[in-house]
């Protein structure tokens, strides 16, 4: 007896008591499930781990229970992590807004960098991976809904970024990473999606001969209809690790 309640709402209500391993599980569940939707399986699917505010252990947990990647928002927290061994065993992936003056600390450490979201940024990670003797891994970031508060090229100017960056030595594009506005309905996030994979799959075809590597579109609310969008990656916080507490 459920009460009539959705699949979503039975998962969220056993979550609370379920471990990083158990919820991990779950997921790739529901990842696979919303990949047979498109004539993919959870295979073609890359789960990050957002692993904001979650300590080393909690990474470590992680990493044991098989994700693919972890990704951190914050280059402080991300240092500090480095340097406990958090990340061993797994990419790690640079997912928030990056500041011009913190890519030193982030080029040559992530393996990709998800939020290239300026023609400015993109000079300075070249000069930085120019410095190292590498080739940085990047996401172009759409900003799709247009906000001001948020960084991210416009839909109209990705084109032209992935130009620029194509001129880079030091600069690899790999694909484009979105987050819908906040707030938006699932129907109005499913046409952001689906906005975002169309760009996609236009520049993958007409700059990049279909080389391009990710779309990463979906976060724990969200990842399912991304992935029927057309996502391959998902960057999946608090429904593995659990709510964060913002108050510490």
């Amino acid at each position: 007896f459920d009460n009539g309640q959705t699949s979503d709402q039975k998962y969220a209500r056993r979550k609370a008591s379920m471990s990083i391993r158990e919820n991990i599980a779950e997921i790739r569940r529901r990842i696979d499930e919303a990949a047979r939707e498109t004539g993919r399986t959870g295979a073609d699917i890359t789960l990050v781990g957002a692993s904001k505010m979650n300590d080393a252990a909690a990474c470590q947990e992680a990493i044991a229970a098989g994700i693919d990647v972890l990704g951190e928002n914050r280059v402080q927290e991300m240092v500090t992590k480095l340097a406990e061994n958090a990340y061993d065993g797994a990419p790690l992936h640079f997912i928030g807004h990056l500041q011009r003056n913190k890519v030193k600390q982030v080029v040559g450490k992530a393996a990709l960098i998800q939020s290239a979201g300026s023609v400015e940024l993109l000079d300075e990670i070249e000069k930085q991976a120019e410095k190292l003797g590498i080739v940085q891994d990047v996401l172009l970031e759409v900003n799709i809904g247009g906000e001001a508060a948020k960084s991210g090229f416009a839909p109209e100017a990705v084109e032209a970024a992935a130009a620029h960056a194509k001129e880079l030595a030091h600069v690899r594009v790999r694909g484009l990473m979105t987050i819908p506005p906040a707030g938006a309905a699932r129907d109005e996030n499913m046409v952001y999606f689906e906005k975002v994979h169309a760009l996609y799959v236009d520049i993958n075809r007409k700059m990049y001969n279909n080389g391009l590597d990710y779309l990463s579109m979906g976060m724990s609310g969200d990842f399912a209809d991304a992935i029927r969008a057309g996502s391959n990656m998902v960057r999946v916080g608090t429904a593995i690790f659990g709510a964060r507490d913002y108050t510490k």
